[in-house]
């Protein structure tokens, strides 16, 4: 056994290529939609309840905190199905070189900044 091999055991002095970054944040996008589910089923059971809980419901939606999550729900989703969709397109055989990967990372991180920006602006 080679014991003079070099180890690396501090994690905060690797770095990551771009697309395990994407990859990443892809991961993290769909943990939070997961727990997302329980926040809007909650405000799917309360508009359906009555005229009035459909009010306060919208009433509560002009707090900054209930739109603030309503804006990270949303980029999650949005950023999940831009990275899905170049999943899907490398499942076709679409950028699976070294080269095409870190294209559909860029083209992936550049367009869901686009989505969240635009869930950014829908939301307020």
């Amino acid at each position: 056994m080679n014991s003079n091999r070099p180890t690396n055991l501090d994690i905060s002095t690797i770095e990551l290529p771009l697309p395990a970054k994407a990859s990443i944040i892809h991961r993290v996008s769909g943990f939070i939609l997961f727990f997302a589910v329980a926040f809007m089923l909650t405000a799917l059971a309360e508009s359906l309840e009555s005229a009035e809980s459909f009010a306060n419901l919208t009433n509560a939606f002009d707090n900054g905190i209930v739109k603030f999550i309503a804006w990270g729900i949303l980029s999650a989703l949005g950023y999940h199905f831009v990275a899905g969709v170049k999943h899907l397109l490398m499942d076709m055989g679409i950028g699976e070189t070294k080269e095409g990967g870190h294209t559909g990372a860029i083209i992936t991180l550049v367009l869901g900044a686009i989505v969240i920006l635009l869930a950014g602006v829908w939301v307020w």
